[in-house]
C-alpha cells in the first residue's frame, strides 16, 4: 500500500514538473491592441487630475483671468447697476494683478512654461454670449458669469495648491485662493441683491 502511494506521489510530481515547462497562456502575454484616440474634442478637456500638472494649471488660470478681465471691461461700459459697475472695475484691477503674479510665478519656476495671451474658444464663446445679451438682462448675466467663473477658479486654485507638481506655482495658487473666495462671496451677494430687486 505504501509503495502504491509513493508511486502515485511520484507520478503527480512528474506531471506537475511537466506542466511547469509548458508555455504560459498566450492571451495573458499577447500585446494589447492599439487604442484609437477618442475623436471627441471634449475628451481633451483636462480632468481634475490633469489640473495638477503645471502646463494645464497655467493655461486654465490664464484663461480664467482673460475671461474675468474682458467680461468685466464690458460690464464697466454696459452695466446699469452702480454696484455691478464698481464690482466690474474691481475685477479688472484684481485679475490684471493676478495675471502679473501668475507670470512672475511661472518665470520663477525656470521651466519652459508660457501663459497664453489669447482667449481660447470657450472664453471667446462666453464673451460673445455676454456681448449679445440685451441691455435689460446684462447685469444679471454678467454677475451670473462671475459666480460661475470664480467658483471654477477657486476649485482650480485649491486643487493645485493641494496637489500641484511645482511648489512655486502651488504657493501662487494658495496665495490667490483667498482673494478669489472673497470675489465669489461678493458676486453671490450681488446676485442675490439683483434677484431680490426684480
Amino acid at each position: 500500500m505504501t509503495r502504491h502511494l509513493l508511486i502515485a506521489g511520484a507520478a503527480i510530481a512528474a506531471l506537475s514538473l511537466a506542466a511547469c515547462g509548458q508555455p504560459a497562456d498566450r492571451s495573458a502575454t499577447a500585446p494589447a491592441e492599439s487604442v484609437t484616440p477618442d475623436a471627441n474634442p471634449a475628451a481633451t478637456v483636462p480632468t481634475m487630475a490633469d489640473e495638477a500638472s503645471a502646463p494645464d494649471f497655467v493655461r486654465l488660470a490664464a484663461q480664467n483671468d482673460m475671461l474675468e478681465i474682458q467680461s468685466s471691461q464690458m460690464a464697466v461700459e454696459r452695466a446699469q447697476n452702480a454696484e455691478v459697475k464698481a464690482f466690474a472695475q474691481m475685477m479688472v484691477d484684481a485679475h490684471t494683478k493676478t495675471t502679473r503674479d501668475l507670470k512672475t510665478a511661472v518665470e520663477a519656476t525656470g521651466q519652459p512654461l508660457t501663459p497664453p495671451t489669447t482667449a481660447d474658444q470657450e472664453v471667446t464663446d462666453e464673451l460673445n454670449d455676454l456681448r449679445e445679451t440685451a441691455a435689460a438682462d446684462f447685469d444679471k448675466a454678467y454677475i451670473d458669469l462671475q459666480v460661475e467663473t470664480h467658483q471654477k477658479a477657486l476649485n482650480l486654485m485649491q486643487r493645485y495648491a493641494g496637489d500641484g507638481d511645482m511648489p512655486g506655482l502651488q504657493a501662487f495658487a494658495a496665495a490667490t485662493a483667498p482673494a478669489i473666495q472673497q470675489h465669489l462671496d461678493q458676486a453671490k451677494a450681488l446676485q442675490d441683491r439683483l434677484a431680490n430687486a426684480t
